[in-house]
């Protein structure tokens, strides 16, 4: 993409009415656009980051033979009633409105009750059984507070994962899969260090749950972990019963602050059994089916990638996520060789499959460069009098910022190692 191409603009100054870094960040970097407090618009460099992520999810849950669909995001009231889930009281993140033709409609904040309402026209022997679905799908939740930028928005997108097995040994085996699944996603997207699968509460979806926290100065929970034996505890849950269970003491946990890109829970039959969902054991006996969910804010993940990474310049994106590998930068100015010869390179880039942003603006040598370390592509490749003059293009690696000379005739090749 040519950056004069690119209808986006960045901005000096910082949103007046965002306090969380991650939204003032790609506010001013025009990754996204505020619509209103906790809403937010994917522009194009966004959307770009949130494809690149999906991938990466996308291609561990296939990996775990998920099947992606796509549902509605429109729910029926009396399907939530069935399990006590659409009364405020119960569940107080709802946004409902009326029909015209009368009756009212919610908003999915979440999707088992439709997923397995729609299983029970898929669902009647054993032999229908195990199947996992998932689906990318935007969640419009009415939190009270939105002031997260996009790691807690009143709308963002979320991959949610089903499993409908047999029974609990089934499930088990399942469910240690998806572990092992979003350990690879988040050590893909380079916050897997950071990240501790971790006991909690099961909140508004069932008594308790594990969830995926990773270390975040501006996450909203707290943790209290031990690093060397991999054990983690939300603090809602932190009690004697817990530790014992765990195997672990007080004084051996470290308490940390984190934000919550994950989280998988373990419904049992008793939602199946609400909403009627059976099938014929091998001795045609009905049975219900086991239930699990599993879910990745991507958008908050993108977030917390942002708080972690970014430095007083701007954004620094992981090679795996970033919406371009390269930011060519031509300083041409009235220079026709170099004009030449930083386009040949960015045609060769673009040739060889190597996803480049090229900023052939007419705009000063400054302004490229503050725009660069802004946007946060991991390579920054310069093409000047200067660098021509000793026969080579000048490359700086902005999550390092080291900064050396490439031979002209290795850059692809240097390129292609990465």
């Amino acid at each position: 993409m040519r950056q004069t191409d690119l209808f986006t603009k960045t901005r000096k100054e910082t949103p007046s009415d965002e306090v969380s870094k991650n939204a003032q960040l790609l506010i001013r970097a025009g990754y996204i656009y505020k619509e209103m407090a906790g809403v937010y618009a994917l522009l194009p460099l966004g959307l770009r980051v949130v494809e690149n992520i999906k991938k990466i999810v996308r291609e561990e849950m296939n990996s775990i033979t998920g099947q992606e669909i796509l549902m509605t995001s429109l729910q029926r009231k009396e399907l939530w009633e069935k399990t006590d889930r659409w009364d405020d009281a119960n569940v107080d993140v709802w946004f409902k409105s009326a029909l015209a033709a009368g009756g009212e409609v919610g908003f999915g904040w979440s999707h088992e009750e439709p997923i397995g309402e729609m299983m029970k026209g898929y669902i009647a022997s054993f032999r229908d059984l195990p199947i996992y679905t998932y689906q990318f799908q935007n969640k419009l939740r009415n939190e009270l507070r939105a002031k997260s930028g996009i790691m807690r928005g009143r709308e963002f997108l979320m991959k949610d994962l089903y499993s409908f097995s047999l029974g609990k040994e089934d499930h088990d085996t399942f469910y240690q899969s998806v572990i092992a699944a979003y350990k690879r996603v988040f050590d893909r997207t380079g916050v897997g260090e950071d990240t501790f699968v971790t006991f909690a509460s099961g909140g508004a979806f069932t008594q308790y749950s594990h969830e995926f926290q990773t270390i975040c100065t501006a996450g909203e929970d707290v943790i209290y972990i031990n690093r060397e034996k991999n054990i983690a505890i939300n603090k809602e849950v932190l009690n004697d019963d817990t530790l014992n269970d765990l195997k672990v003491s007080r004084d051996e946990l470290e308490e940390v602050k984190t934000a919550e890109v994950g989280n998988i829970f373990d419904f049992g039959t008793k939602k199946s059994e609400e909403l009627g969902l059976m099938y014929a054991n091998e001795a045609g006996k009905s049975t219900p089916v086991w239930l699990g969910s599993y879910g990745i804010g991507i958008t908050r993940l993108m977030g917390v990638i942002v708080e972690k990474y970014a430095d007083e310049k701007g954004l620094v994106w992981p090679k795996s996520i970033a919406p371009f590998q390269v930011h060519l930068i031509s300083l041409a100015g009235e220079h026709e060789e170099v004009k030449k010869e930083a386009e040949r390179l960015y045609e060769e880039l673009v040739e060889r499959g190597i996803d480049v942003l090229y900023d052939d603006r007419n705009v000063r040598a400054g302004e490229k460069f503050a725009d660069a370390e802004l946007i946060g592509i991991p390579q920054r490749l310069v093409v000047s009098e200067k660098t021509m003059a000793q026969g080579g293009i000048e490359s700086m690696d902005r999550m390092t910022g080291a900064t050396t000379m490439i031979p002209e005739g290795r850059v692809l090749e240097l390129l292609k190692k990465d």
